[in-house]
């Protein structure tokens, strides 16, 4: 495996962002996108803590989807 995608919300009620990976079950928040992206750097590593490190993610990508309401 050389990457794993995480999709990135904007928490639009609490303000802060959620991060979820495609295809694995690790999620994490913060309060900022630096925060955020401290937090996924840990969960990629507890989550492949016993995985071989040459089969575990070289690159870590961050999609922000962005929802965006346009008025008429």
């Amino acid at each position: 495996m050389s990457e794993i995608i995480f999709e990135v919300h904007e928490d639009q009620a609490d303000g802060g962002y959620t991060a979820a990976a495609l295809g694995y079950d690790i999620f994490t928040e913060a309060d900022n996108l630096e925060g955020l992206r401290i937090n996924v750097r840990e969960a990629v590593q507890c989550h492949f803590f016993d995985v071989p490190a040459d089969q575990r993610p070289k690159v870590i990508r961050l999609h922000l989807v962005r929802d965006e309401l346009l008025a008429a």
